[in-house]
């Protein structure tokens, strides 16, 4: 297939250092090819090399405008990984914006980003192909039975961000898995068939193959990390995974999968292997929720003064969601939540000041921060779950971290596991929302099914605009219903049901006709804009 010309048009002026680093493993000069003990002898006399691939894993979640080269412009939703939050979360009922002239997710908000034109689903393609691009290069250099702990540790990052970045594009693509094992989902690219896809292309494997090819890698990345962590390798900072990350990302595959006991077992695993602790009442009675530092991440993209993407001022991840910083969100009218959802939390729940009330206030804002909310002109509902940079109100600089997962996530996954699997879940909610988040809470769920839909209410409030809830629409079957929600623009209030083919991306349509091994055909229904509903 062509997913690696394209990624080589769209990233070349920016990563090609890095990616050298990786790829030169493969070839001699002349094009040669370099056999694998040539490759371990060079990984073992100078590791930076390996090092250099595993970084440029994680540097490519953070990227100012990639493909550049491919819109023949500067798009300012072009940024990575947080773009594709951004768009997703734009695409359900909890993260609402108005749709005017410099709010960027006005194609996610009324689905024209379905089409296989849009510039947001070849955001998407060429970003999630470009990390299993460089994951598949690390993978090559190491073999999987390598015994030096150091490169275990690397092989570990390349496997486990390869199975992550294949689920995400799983549910995207195609419907969740029970049930429809055997559509098409994604075509697989590995570092065993690279060479072949490059020129003939790769189909669509099932969902099935796709989720055989996830389990097996994260499974492999849980072994290796395992090992290398008892011979006492660490991970430097939070942009790598550690050991409680793999299992933190195999819990949601399973969860994924309705593998319960298995999704279960996992989150508790993680949970116990973590340093991170949920925050407390008083960590989140403020604006906070900006940096890998906090004791509750597990895993973050890291962001650096430096970076271009914060150079450039406005090209970032915070800048479209952060009311509290300087972006486009001050002119965009930024990020509010759906109405319905805020006026179900109680009082007495700290996350209530998440988000400014009715009266545009909100009891977790010092007087600074609730002046630039007024001066700002932000309607109700507005955001303030997310600080500026350094908590300075009005930062121009940019460079928050963004979250990639929580530990508090991980007791929500246990929670409705156990449930769903007979165990006692409702505790494990009750107990962890009554220590907290709100200490008068009561589950009043009594059968697993209503647990677990109260535990996707709580995860719409926990995790609000960390770029999960889309995943939790699809593995759910829920539809998209944003009537009374608060949508500023009558032509955005939708009541889409579940499975509708809106719901499903469609493969690029640069994919269909650079890919020998795809035609229009094996692409994902066509479906029309949906019709807007009255507003109630």
């Amino acid at each position: 297939m062509n997913i690696n010309k394209i990624y080589f048009l769209a990233l070349i002026a920016s990563l090609s250092l890095a990616l050298t680093s990786c790829e030169d493993l493969d070839t001699l000069p002349g094009g040669k090819e370099v056999t694998d003990s040539q490759k371990d002898e060079v990984v073992n006399n100078d590791p930076s090399k390996a090092e250099a691939g595993v970084n440029s894993i994680f540097a490519q979640f953070s990227v100012f405008a990639p493909n550049e080269k491919v819109f023949n412009a500067e798009r300012h939703n072009d940024f990575g990984y947080g773009a594709l939050m951004m768009f997703t979360d734009a695409n359900g009922n909890d993260v609402i914006s108005e749709d005017n002239g410099y709010n960027w997710t006005g194609n996610d908000l009324d689905y024209t980003d379905r089409e296989h034109t849009s510039r947001e689903v070849q955001i998407i393609w060429n970003e999630m192909y470009a990390i299993i691009d460089m994951t598949n290069s690390v993978i090559g250099a190491n073999p999987l039975d390598v015994e030096d702990p150091t490169r275990q540790f690397y092989l570990g990052q390349g496997l486990a961000t390869r199975s992550f970045s294949y689920w995400v594009l799983a549910q995207l693509f195609q419907f969740n898995y029970v049930g429809n094992e055997s559509a098409p989902c994604v075509p697989i690219v590995t570092n065993e068939n690279s060479d072949e896809t490059a020129i003939n292309g790769a189909p669509r494997a099932t969902v099935k193959e796709v989720y055989e090819l996830i389990q097996s890698d994260i499974d492999k990345a849980i072994d290796l990390l395992t090992k290398a962590e008892g011979e006492g390798i660490a991970r430097k900072d939070k942009r790598y995974v550690d050991l409680s990350v793999a299992y933190g990302i195999r819990a949601r595959i399973n969860l994924t999968m309705q593998k319960w006991s298995e999704a279960a077992s996992d989150a508790a695993k993680a949970i116990e292997l973590s340093s991170a602790a949920p925050a407390s009442i008083e960590d989140v009675n403020k604006p906070a929720f900006w940096t890998v530092n906090e004791a509750n991440w597990m895993w973050g993209i890291v962001i650096n003064e430096t970076d271009r993407v914060v150079t450039s001022g406005i090209v970032n991840w915070i800048s479209h969601i952060g009311s509290l910083n300087w972006g486009y969100a001050n002119y965009s009218g930024g990020k509010q939540i759906n109405k319905i959802l805020f006026e179900s939390i109680p009082a007495s729940d700290v996350r209530k000041g998440w988000w400014i009330d009715k009266d545009l206030t909100s009891p977790n804002l010092n007087e600074e921060q609730a002046e630039k909310m007024v001066k700002t002109g932000y309607p109700a509902f507005t955001q303030v779950k997310f600080a500026p940079y350094n908590n300075i109100v009005g930062n121009s600089t940019n460079a928050n971290d963004i979250p990639l997962m929580r530990i508090e996530e991980m007791y929500l996954i246990k929670a409705e596991a156990e449930a769903m699997s007979g165990a006692d879940g409702k505790s494990t909610l009750e107990n962890f929302v009554k220590t907290y988040r709100n200490p008068d809470y009561v589950c009043q769920a009594t059968s697993a099914t209503d647990i677990q839909e109260e535990v996707f209410n709580q995860r719409r409030i926990e995790l609000w605009g960390e770029g999960l809830n889309w995943f939790d629409i699809m593995r759910l079957n829920k539809g998209v219903d944003r009537r009374g929600a608060g949508y500023p623009n009558a032509t955005t209030v939708f009541n889409i049901p579940p499975k509708d083919n809106i719901l499903l991306w469609r493969i690029p349509e640069a994919e269909i006709q650079a890919n020998p091994s795809l035609s229009e055909a094996d692409n994902n229904p066509h479906a029309s804009k949906p019709t807007p509903v009255e507003d109630i």
